[in-house]
């Protein structure tokens, strides 16, 4: 596969998502890239995590779309939404998902979230509980804590430049830490991200992969999450490697973290998934899909 050339936009080199592609405006210059599948009374809007995009959920949107509609947006910055100097914080994505749900006047709505989505699904469940009926947070960021000087740690080891010039070796290390097995589909991800590297927006990119990063520590839910009133199902990999961080906190597991946040939610229940890793609704992809259809309905 022949490398993009510098005046490529990264929206050119990633291939076609596999449902029908749309695109809406929602601010001058902010325009979001989804796809739309499926139809039924329920609609649920798929949020991805960090440094991610709508292929993170092609192996959920094809089954769950047979009974709900279904739409897997790219967020502001990543994927072929558009690039920007955007804040990244988890109250502008929130605001950007609300702006979504009222822009296509979107009703009974599950807000699904992996990792950083999920953070993002509770923060706009809280400002806005009206948007939505019910939660999936899977693999779900802002569970574990973290102390000021671990908040400044991870900071500083995400720098646009570090990106920017991550070897393509770390790139498909980085890649394999998602996963307890890594299934080989994911090769195309890896091929897209190096592509991505080419192009001459992957700076906005890189500068909202760190921003979003430094908006996941800023804006903290642990302590708001006895305020969430919607139904919530929460899913983690039971092989997760970068929930807890086990760098920073070695003597934690994923089902302590897990356990703590769904302790704290007054309407939750938790699923742990075997032989699985940070995604969970990727690996395990027939029993997520099963949980999540039962629990809409």
């Amino acid at each position: 596969m022949s490398l993009p050339t510098q005046t490529e936009p990264i929206r050119q080199v990633i291939g076609p998502y596999g449902f029908p592609e749309h695109r809406v405006a929602l601010a001058d210059s902010l325009e979001i890239a989804y796809v739309d599948a499926g139809k039924g009374s329920s609609t649920l809007i798929f949020i991805h995590g960090l440094s991610s995009y709508v292929r993170a959920w092609e192996r959920t949107l094809p089954e769950l779309s047979r009974s709900s509609r279904c739409l897997a947006l790219d967020l502001p910055g990543y994927g072929k939404s558009s690039k920007g100097h955007y804040p990244g914080t988890m109250e502008f994505y929130a605001e950007v998902i609300h702006l979504f749900i009222q822009r296509l006047h979107l009703r009974n709505v599950t807000l699904v979230g992996h990792s950083m989505g999920g953070q993002i699904a509770v923060t706009l469940a809280l400002k806005y509980p009206d948007d939505a009926q019910k939660l999936v947070l899977t693999s779900p960021a802002g569970f574990e804590t973290f102390t000021a000087p671990e908040r400044e740690q991870l900071r500083a080891f995400y720098t646009v430049a570090s990106i920017e010039h991550t070897p393509e070796a770390q790139v498909r290390a980085n890649h394999k830490y998602n996963f307890f097995r890594m299934p080989p589909a994911v090769d195309l991800w890896i091929t897209e991200r190096l592509r991505m590297m080419q192009c001459d927006d992957f700076g906005l990119y890189a500068l909202t992969v760190v921003r979003s990063m430094a908006g996941m520590l800023d804006g903290p839910i642990f302590e708001r999450l006895p305020q969430v009133q919607q139904p919530t199902l929460v899913v983690f990999g039971a092989e997760d490697f970068l929930i807890p961080n086990r760098a920073l906190h070695p003597q934690l597991t994923t089902a302590q973290v897990a356990a703590a946040g769904v302790a704290r939610l007054p309407h939750a229940q938790q699923v742990l998934l075997p032989e699985a890793g940070h995604f969970a609704h990727y690996e395990q992809a027939a029993e997520f899909n099963k949980l999540v259809a039962a629990f809409v309905k």
